[in-house]
């Protein structure tokens, strides 16, 4: 753990700061912009978010006029558009305030999560219906289906539940503990589904709340100020809209597994390695992590002998709560089978997706097979994952073992053939609280939180279930479209025109030396 060192400047690097320094410019008007930006949001969804077939809502008359009628579903996608950007830009404006990244700069950041968050806890889900299928699979164990075999395709009148059609037939990909916790919400609530998200964002809130505990106090561990960390982590609008407006269960996965690699690497290993399997049995993806937990609690000096035995008791303690959790609920870990069955195949913006879909058209160009091609490309993504992973684990220094943990996973999830914008989230506390410095890295955060912004903002839109014309396709195509349009002039308004924000995208920060991590 390295001594704190002051640090200061309009977007101050990694180094600690005194106390005593409040250096912080009046915070009122990004707050400000941002609670509008999410109040926007939040009028925005009665008229395209994600509603079950089932709710009662769809009989209100507000949300018949803000989803049947074309000026409603209009200025639905337009107060959702303008809200999500005027977030990404509160966001920017409120770290341009900070002179010196100070307590003050933690209790301001500490109410934008606030001021911000707490509209989301009120919209209707916002850029995934996730949590829908969330209640489908709740109802599967209720009715006494086992979900890792069965899609919610086994349940009466499951299309009612409002989950997408791929999770009709895909088996269930999370791990006991989530399953536990779907089972009661829809026991608690009846299938009831405003309830039911309502409990799930509770469950949601969890992991933001781990986030923000935990996030400072590795990054403190690291050198890294934790101020500063808090912010890049904690009042990211990709982190606010994924894991509270969208509900999705990553934010209490991540939450889990941040918490339990703070205990491992403060020399209280079972309780992180506890709390980092209960990660694993929310959303296994976090079983990378235990390598690195082993290295942690094997020492520095540990030779080779002294590390395979502490990743085997690694393995083991964890491996063992595993398997008591599927004694328990009797499935079993089916979760294995269920990895790959949500999502589709290749996404544009993933390079592996991209470089598949491109080898694929031209093998079919060629009277070859697209699938068998483009296959071949998303295979050797995973391998290079792999490769890397194991190089990790394997090659570095010590006392960047948290660093090497974060690129295993960012090979994960760079190298897969779809990107989700909730993937990119679990990475973004991890490369915080390890530094991200105040130069083309954190340049390179700002325009992929405005990025995904403004593409989760055009992709998932429920409207066409709703307008009257002839033909459906064309007006999602078109609302998608003027989604889209909207939130883009708004990012280059930000990145090319905008006064106060055009230069976090093109000026040069001060030079901030790495600290050295863990």
């Amino acid at each position: 753990m390295t001594a704190p060192v002051p640090a200061t400047g309009e977007l101050a690097g990694d180094a600690a700061v005194p106390a005593e320094d409040a250096g912080m410019d009046s915070p009122r008007s990004p707050l400000l912009a941002g609670f509008a930006g999410s109040m926007f949001m939040l009028v925005g969804s009665l008229g395209v978010g994600w509603l079950a077939p089932v709710s009662e809502l769809r009989r209100m008359p507000l949300f018949i006029w803000m989803r049947a009628e074309a000026l409603g579903v209009a200025l639905s996608i337009i107060l959702l558009a303008v809200g999500g950007m005027l977030l990404v830009r509160a966001w920017l404006r409120l770290g341009q305030k900070v002179r010196v990244w100070g307590p003050a700069a933690r209790r301001v950041t500490l109410a934008a999560v606030v001021a911000w968050g707490l509209p989301m806890m009120f919209s209707i889900p916002l850029f995934s219906r996730d949590v829908y299928a969330y209640i489908g699979q709740g109802r599967l164990m209720l009715e006494g289906f086992n979900p890792y075999e069965n899609g919610i395709s086994a349940l009466s009148n499951y299309f009612q539940l409002g989950a997408d059609k791929m999770w009709t037939e895909a088996p269930v990909p999370y791990g006991q503990l989530f399953l536990w916790i779907e089972q009661f919400v829809v026991w608690v609530t009846n299938v009831q589904p405003e309830a039911s998200v309502m409990l799930f964002r509770l469950v949601a809130l969890v992991g933001v709340v781990l986030c923000i505990v935990y996030v400072p106090r590795l990054a403190e561990l690291h050198g890294v100020n934790p101020h500063r960390a808090l912010w890049l982590t904690a009042a990211n609008p990709l982190f606010l809209t994924n894991f509270i407006a969208s509900v999705h269960n990553d934010a209490l996965m991540i939450g889990l597994a941040l918490a339990g690699l703070y205990y491992c690497a403060t020399r209280r290993v079972v309780v992180g390695i506890v709390l980092v399997t209960l990660s694993i049995a929310v959303k296994p993806i976090t079983i990378i992590f235990l390598p690195f937990i082993g290295l942690m609690w094997a020492g520095k000096e540990a030779g080779w002998l002294r590390k395979f035995w502490f990743w085997g008791l690694t393995a083991a303690l964890s491996l063992g709560m595993l398997v008591l959790m599927a004694l328990v609920n009797g499935f079993g870990f089916g979760w294995i089978n269920g990895l790959s069955a949500p999502g589709s195949l290749a996404i544009w913006y993933a390079p592996v997706g991209l470089i598949g879909m491109v080898v694929g058209s031209l093998a079919r160009a060629f009277g070859l097979g697209y699938d068998v091609f483009s296959g071949l490309v998303f295979t050797a993504g995973k391998v290079l994952a792999l490769g890397i992973i194991a190089w990790q684990i394997f090659r570095g220094d010590h006392d960047r073992l948290m660093r090497r943990l974060t690129l295993a996973l960012a090979a994960v999830v760079v190298l897969a053939p779809i990107i989700q914008a909730w993937y990119v989230v679990w990475l973004i506390p991890l490369f915080a609280v390890t530094g991200i410095r105040n130069d083309w890295q954190v340049k390179t955060l700002y325009f992929v939180v405005s990025f995904f912004m403004i593409y989760a903002i055009s992709d998932q839109l429920e409207v066409f279930p709703y307008l009257q014309t002839e033909d459906l396709g064309f007006a999602l195509a078109l609302a998608r479209v003027a989604a889209a349009l909207t939130g883009l002039l708004f990012g280059l308004y930000l990145i090319f025109w905008d006064p106060r924000t055009r230069t976090l995208f093109r000026k040069t920060g001060e030079p901030v030396v790495e600290r050295p991590v863990i």
